[in-house]
C-alpha cells in the first residue's frame, strides 16, 4: 500500500469510528440493533410522515437506556405548536438526549405552524436552545421538490442554528466532494456526515432511492453502466462512494459518514468492521 493509499485508509478508519447509523422505527430494530450494533456506534432514528413522533421519541428513549447515543429526528412538519415542541423537548432530555436532527419532514401538509426546518430551529432557539448539538441537512445535488438557488438559501440560514450538517446521497463522489468545498468557500465552516447507503440490496436500495428524493444520481447510474456495475452488482457496498471521496476526507471538513442503513444493521456494521480491520 503507497502513502496516498495509506494516508486515504488512515482516513477513512477515523471518519468510520464516528459513524451515525440512521434507523427506521419500524418492529424488529430495536432487537437488532442490540444483537449487532455497538455502542460506540451513534444511532439517529427518523421520523414517519404517517405514525408522527411518537415511535420516534419511544424507540430513542429505549435505545438511550441500553446505553446508546442517540438522535432523533425532529420533522418540523410533524409539530404542532409551540407547546407540542416543548412536551417533546421535555421528553428527550429526560431520556437523556442531547442532540437532534431537525428536518422539514415529508408529511405533505403540516400539523401546525411549523412549515419548514427554519421555523422550528428558530422555535428551539426561543426555548432557549435545549440540545447542544443539532444537525441539519444538504444537498449536494438538486432537490427533487425545490430548485437549487432555494435549497442554497435554506441551508445557509438553517446553518446559523445548527452545529453540523448531513449530507443527502450522492452516487457521483466528485460531486460530493466539490460540495463539501463550495459549502466552506462560502463561509460556512460546520463539519459535514457524508450520507452513504449502508450494506443493503439493489432491489432495496433502489426502491427507497427514488422515495427519499435522491433520483439524479439514479439516472446517473443508469446513464454509465460500467459505473453503476460497480455499485449495484449483486447489492450495494459504501465502498466506492466513500473512496471516491479522496483526499477530502483528510481536510478536516468532514465530521464523519451518516450510514443510510434501511434498517440492515448488520450487514452495514460487518462492513465497517472489515473497513476498519483493512486500516
Amino acid at each position: 500500500m503507497g502513502a496516498t493509499e495509506l494516508a486515504q485508509a488512515t482516513n477513512v478508519a477515523a471518519l468510520l469510528r464516528r459513524s451515525r447509523f440512521e434507523i427506521l422505527p419500524l418492529d424488529g430494530i430495536e432487537e437488532q440493533v442490540l444483537a449487532t450494533v455497538p455502542h460506540d456506534v451513534t444511532l439517529t432514528v427518523t421520523a414517519s410522515p404517517t405514525k408522527g413522533l411518537g415511535p420516534t421519541v419511544d424507540l430513542t428513549r429505549r435505545l438511550v437506556g441500553h446505553g446508546y447515543t442517540v438522535v432523533p429526528h425532529l420533522s418540523a412538519r410533524l409539530v404542532a405548536d409551540t407547546a407540542d415542541l416543548e412536551e417533546l423537548v421535555a421528553q428527550l432530555q429526560e431520556a437523556p438526549v442531547r442532540e437532534v436532527f431537525v428536518v422539514a419532514g415529508d408529511a405533505e401538509e403540516p400539523r401546525g405552524r411549523f412549515h419548514g426546518a427554519i421555523d422550528l430551529l428558530e422555535a428551539l432557539d426561543a426555548l432557549g436552545r435545549p440540545f447542544p448539538e443539532i444537525g441539519i441537512t444538504g444537498y449536494p445535488e438538486s432537490h427533487p421538490f425545490i430548485d437549487d438557488d432555494t435549497t442554497i438559501a435554506a441551508m445557509f440560514e438553517k446553518a446559523r442554528h445548527a452545529t453540523y450538517i448531513v449530507s443527502q446521497v450522492c452516487f457521483d463522489p466528485a460531486i460530493t466532494a466539490q460540495w463539501i468545498e463550495d459549502v466552506w468557500a462560502r463561509g460556512t465552516r460546520l463539519p459535514i456526515y457524508v450520507g452513504v447507503p449502508g450494506v443493503v440490496s439493489r432491489a432495496k436500495l433502489l426502491r427507497v432511492s427514488a422515495r427519499i428524493g435522491i433520483g439524479d444520481s439514479l439516472r446517473f447510474l443508469r446513464k454509465n453502466g460500467s459505473f453503476a456495475g460497480r455499485f449495484l452488482r449483486g447489492g450495494f457496498s459504501p465502498d466506492p462512494l466513500v473512496d471516491g471521496l479522496g483526499p477530502v476526507l483528510g481536510s478536516g471538513k468532514v465530521g464523519g459518514f451518516h450510514l443510510f442503513t434501511f434498517n440492515d444493521v448488520a450487514d452495514t456494521e460487518a462492513w465497517r468492521q472489515a473497513r476498519l480491520a483493512r486500516s
